[in-house]
């Protein structure tokens, strides 16, 4: 099955034709960095309009670079959730027109559960049951995924995710936005035990996450260090943090492995680019005799390729959508969306 997608959940504008859910004919993504960096964040309403612009262009080369046209595609699957309001429209707008056109199926796709399936690109041999950790800028989530439409979150972040509590204190240190990707740079020559974080402990929920105290630990030091006039190795201190940030991640995650008897352990979303992450997971996980799946780093962030990969599986799943499809940015990645699950595909009740 050949499947046209599109992403635009945030500050990526991307297109991708996926086949059967696991190789990926084309992926193209127009980045919108350079705009937003003058700002030191996304700003919404630029996100949106880039997008407008963009959509048409990265679409059209998808399909060229798969040496197909659109009436060689069997589906559209779009990002509807979660995301900004706006920039998911642009895409959800645009995929309705082109399902229309071609009389083709549109298929819903929720982000986090697209991010999971970046895996199924990079490792056909993936199946679930398996235990996934979902860490991005936005969401932070440790989910049980028992068939590849069925998700059961067991933990997630209580305020800030772990890509935001990167991506700030590298602001802290000066560096330049996306600070996370640059943290990480900067780190690689630094020592990781140059500086001492707190553990965050939470009541209730023993897989639930808080990164805010250890943001507001970061600034503390940073304080005290200017107070005192004090010079430090900002890539000590870059080292030290990403190394707190993974702990803590690796930690809850491992113990809900054990927990819940998982073997095979999943990760997801753009933070999983992190190199200190991908080397602290994938240590424990040899130590415990865990199965580690990561992403191609291609694949970590936001892209179409894995919400063409996930969309086959909603589509077989009988996930399709009418042209009442609507955005909804605070969708978690257990539900579908309400204008799915339909029993067939009829445009004339559209």
């Amino acid at each position: 099955m050949t499947i046209l997608a599109l992403e635009s959940s945030c500050d990526e504008t991307a297109a991708a034709v996926v086949i059967d859910g696991r190789a990926a004919l084309s992926s193209v993504v127009a980045s919108q960095v350079e705009a937003h960096k003058l700002y030191g964040g996304v700003v919404p309403e630029i996100a949106s309009r880039m997008h407008v612009e963009a959509i048409s262009g990265v679409t059209e080369e998808a399909l060229q670079q798969a040496n197909l046209a659109l009436q060689d595609i069997d589906a559209v699957a779009v990002t509807h959730a979660p995301g900004l309001v706006g920039a998911l429209l642009v895409g959800i707008n645009f995929a309705k027109g082109l399902a229309y056109a071609a009389g083709k199926p549109l298929v819903a796709v929720h982000h986090l559960r697209s991010h999971v399936a970046a895996n199924y690109l990079t490792h056909p041999d993936l199946v679930p049951p398996f235990l996934a950790l979902v860490v991005s800028g936005g969401h932070t989530h440790i989910a049980q995924v028992t068939d590849y439409t069925a998700f059961r979150v067991l933990g997630r972040t209580r305020d800030d995710a772990a890509g935001e509590a990167l991506d700030k204190t590298a602001r802290m240190l000066g560096l330049p936005y996306p600070g996370g990707p640059h943290l990480d740079q900067l780190g690689q020559s630094g020592d990781p035990k140059a500086f001492k974080f707190p553990k965050p402990k939470l009541s209730g929920n023993p897989y639930d996450f808080s990164f805010s105290g250890l943001k507001t630990a970061a600034l503390t030091q940073l304080n005290q260090l200017s107070i005192q006039h004090s010079a430090f190795s900002i890539e000590d201190f870059a080292a030290s943090f990403q190394r707190a940030v993974a702990e803590y991640l690796c930690a809850n995650t491992l113990r809900a492995a054990r927990e819940y008897g998982h073997t095979k352990i999943v990760l997801a979303g753009g933070v999983c680019a992190n190199s200190v992450l991908r080397a602290e997971i994938s240590q424990r996980c040899r130590e415990q005799g865990l199965d580690l799946y990561l992403p191609d780093l291609r694949y970590c962030g936001d892209n179409a390729a894995m919400v063409g990969a996930q969309g086959y599986y909603e589509y077989l799943a009988g996930n399709a959508a009418g042209f009442d499809l609507n955005a909804l940015p605070g969708l978690g990645m257990e539900s579908v969306h309400p204008a799915t699950k339909r029993t067939s595909w009829a445009w004339a009740s559209m």
